[in-house]
């Protein structure tokens, strides 16, 4: 086997394994919605290398956590549950309290359970950086803003729609 010096030609299989830094505004997304976009990425399905036995996935950096949205009745109705492992202990934690306290563990329990249950589950989920807010210590490390690949388009679309049901209303008063 040739020996690799510092000036010698890395294949294409390289680059294909170099870790991105992906950047997310989950401001007014879905949970669930969210948590699977970003669990395909840090598991590196996105890549056409990807393979389960490697980990190949890229990093994701969260921003704006404390305002993300769930569906439904959940933010009334989902209860979060750990057990301390004495007896008697299992404790829960209701959503809007967990909301209030640390919303970050609400993205990072959701993309967890997406995540296949093995030893690169941890690793993966190491890669997953949350920050409430919009400023992170890891902007020079972003070098795009993936928001569209996160569902960004989907808030587009909306805004998109809620102009034209405007600009239809004023053409009906007018």
């Amino acid at each position: 086997m040739p020996k690799i010096t510092p000036n010698s030609v890395v294949g294409n299989t390289a680059l294909a394994y170099a870790r991105a830094w992906r950047a997310v505004d989950a401001d007014g997304q879905i949970l669930g919605r969210l948590a699977t976009r970003i669990a395909i990425v840090l598991m590196g399905k996105h890549k056409p290398i990807y393979d389960p036995a490697s980990d190949c996935g890229d990093y994701v950096v969260v921003t704006n956590c404390e305002k993300i949205r769930v569906t439904g009745k959940k933010a009334e109705q989902k209860v979060y549950r750990h057990h301390t492992m004495y007896p008697g202990g299992l404790k829960t934690i209701t959503y809007k309290t967990m909301m209030e306290k640390n919303p970050e563990q609400i993205i990072r329990k959701a993309v967890s359970g997406m995540l296949p249950k093995n030893r690169l589950r941890e690793p993966r989920l190491e890669r997953l950086k949350i920050f409430t807010g919009t400023e992170t210590p890891y902007d020079a490390n972003i070098i795009r803003d993936h928001a569209d690949e996160f569902g960004k388009t989907f808030k587009r679309a909306r805004e998109v729609e809620q102009q034209a049901s405007e600009v239809a209303q004023a053409q009906v008063s007018a």
